[in-house]
């Protein structure tokens, strides 16, 4: 969807991009027969399959299993049900990691008594480096932004806008490209997207308040995000010049294409063989590829997004934040940059009376205020941090988001809550009905004990988002053979990323997956071997170009 161009000095918000693009009014399919429904939810629930619909709306993977609060009563979604998921996610609540904020940043990382390690109440997940949860973060809001659902409420998912294709497409970057979107492009040389410097390093276009101009507000939701956002701009700048130099092309529409598919597929390469083996586990990612999905099957050019994926198992990232990074190594005045991810303690400030605040929200421009990549991925300088695991404890600070870091600008501010109260939004099955339709091991009752005390059979029929977060920390993985401990998801989340994301690629005409299967990376480090740090060394944001560029901040 077009998003305008924020005037200047005025606040370009998620809440103003989501009245910019609406709400859509795809009819439903038709109502799963059989479901035993209450009657006021029943319009709500609809039996259309994944491959059905536009790529504007959301649709299901298992259409015919009924809401995990099916058996509740006396009407399924009851203020009941909402409150108790609220207490689940609450602060304080059983999701809090329970961090020690008061013990600051720098020791939240380093001091294992403090930073979850020992004791074990919120783990680091050595299979993953930190910026591993950033990149699925990126790539979620390439291909999915619910803009027309209401927390707690059930809505029929094909009446409900997806405001991105369902595609690794980088709309969330390109826009609608430089003829119909030119506020993101350079005036001077169309085929390249604005960028400009934070007074060290790069940072994105901003207006007079701070304010992204990007397409999508969300990837200035942190200091992260919005930094992988413009090493994303800069792959494609060296591209455009690759383009011109290399392939010798002079026309401004053929460079912008060409220098758009490099960066394209060099994006698609790595979600495939980096990124997903590490969300999903290896095994399944070979199963996949070599036995076909199972369950969504997209027709080519026609995914639907579907909310299983997007409201529940995709959102297994949330545990994987820390509470604290080290943004850079030097960038405060010669000295690291550590910050809460989001300090609860700040609350909600705004430019211009905040304009450096000591955590890493977005929407805020000074010098210190960029990314140092040897932190997130591994260069093999010994400065990479890790991930959390993937399991039921989620870091502290997710529990007091800001306001400008939610959609709609609206409590609960709580992470956590949002999520759960989500899976009623979609009358998600249970993780045990699609364990079951999997035929795969499900969590017993003994496994999610702790939800009992709710006195709603949670424990036996539960919200999908929190069992695919106890099932990674709990079921086997056939790669190692035992329990993972939440290095990756399990079987019945694993399955559900795995066949969305691989889907996404085979279904895509424009994707190297359909085009040309045995195209392997062309531009730094090209071959089969090429990574993230390969491409953030291409876009010129790696450690040694930094440190060329100014070794008192790198």
């Amino acid at each position: 969807m077009k998003a305008t161009q924020p005037r200047d000095g005025a606040r370009y918000s998620r809440r103003g991009f989501i009245k910019t693009v609406g709400v859509g009014a795809a009819g439903a399919a038709g109502v799963a027969a059989g479901l035993g429904l209450p009657k006021e939810l029943a319009a709500d629930f609809v039996g259309a399959t994944s491959s059905n619909g536009t790529g504007n709306n959301f649709g299901r993977m298992f259409p015919t299993l009924p809401p995990f609060f099916n058996k509740l009563s006396p009407s399924g979604a009851t203020t009941q049900l909402n409150n108790a998921l609220l207490d689940i996610g609450k602060p304080g609540g059983l999701l809090d990691a329970a961090d020690q904020l008061s013990a600051g940043p720098v020791r939240l990382i380093t001091d294992p008594t403090v930073n979850g390690n020992n004791p074990p109440t919120n783990p680091d997940n050595p299979t993953h480096t930190a910026g591993t949860h950033f990149m699925g973060q990126f790539m979620d809001h390439d291909i999915t932004f619910d803009t027309g659902s209401t927390l707690g409420q059930p809505t029929n998912p094909f009446t409900a806008t997806n405001s991105r294709t369902p595609s690794f497409d980088l709309d969330s970057v390109y826009g609608q490209g430089p003829i119909a979107t030119p506020q993101f492009y350079q005036s001077t040389d169309p085929a390249k997207l604005r960028i400009e410097s934070g007074g060290i390093f790069e940072d994105l276009a901003r207006a007079s308040d701070d304010t992204a101009i990007i397409p999508d507000p969300r990837n200035d939701e942190n200091l992260i995000i919005a930094g992988l956002h413009c090493a994303f701009i800069l792959f494609h700048h060296h591209a455009v010049d690759y383009a011109r130099s290399v392939e010798g092309l002079t026309d401004l529409n053929a460079t912008f294409a060409e220098a758009k598919r490099l960066t394209l597929w060099h994006y698609q390469w790595m979600i495939l063989n980096e990124f997903l083996p590490l969300f999903i586990g290896p095994a399944m990612v070979s199963d996949i590829l070599t036995n076909g999905r199972k369950f969504y099957q997209p027709q080519l050019g026609q995914a639907v997004m579907p909310v299983e994926f997007q409201g529940a198992c995709y959102r297994f990232g949330h545990s994987m934040v820390r509470p604290s990074y080290r943004a850079n190594l030097k960038g405060d005045n010669g000295n690291p940059f550590f910050g809460l991810i989001f300090d609860p303690s700040i609350g909600n400030v705004s430019y211009p009376t905040v304009t450096d605040p000591a955590d890493l929200r977005g929407g805020f421009r000074a010098p210190r205020r960029f990314i140092g990549w040897q932190t997130f991925f591994n260069f093999g300088d010994g400065n990479v941090k890790p991930n959390k695991l993937i399991d039921s404890r989620i870091s502290t600070p997710l529990f007091s988001l800001p306001l400008g870091a939610i959609a709609d600008h609206q409590p609960p501010t709580a992470l956590p809550q949002r999520t759960l109260l989500r899976q009623v939004t979609w009358s998600m099955p249970s993780g045990q009905a699609i364990a079951h339709v999997m035929d795969v091991d499900t969590l017993t009752p003994f496994d999610l004990h702790e939800l009992r005390a709710y006195g709603m059979g949670l424990e036996k029929s539960t919200p999908l988002w929190y069992y695919a977060l106890k099932e990674a920390a709990l079921v086997p993985d056939t790669d190692i053979g035992k329990s993972t401990g939440g290095f990756h998801l399990g079987p019945v989340g694993g399955r559900i990323v795995g066949e969305v994301i691989i889907g996404l690629l085979q279904s895509d005409p424009n994707s190297w997956v359909h085009q040309q299967p045995t195209w392997t990376p062309t531009l730094q480090n090209p071959g089969s071997g090429f990574r993230m740090v390969d491409f953030l060394t291409f876009a010129g944001v790696d450690p040694a170009t930094r440190h060329a560029q100014n070794s008192t901040y790198a």
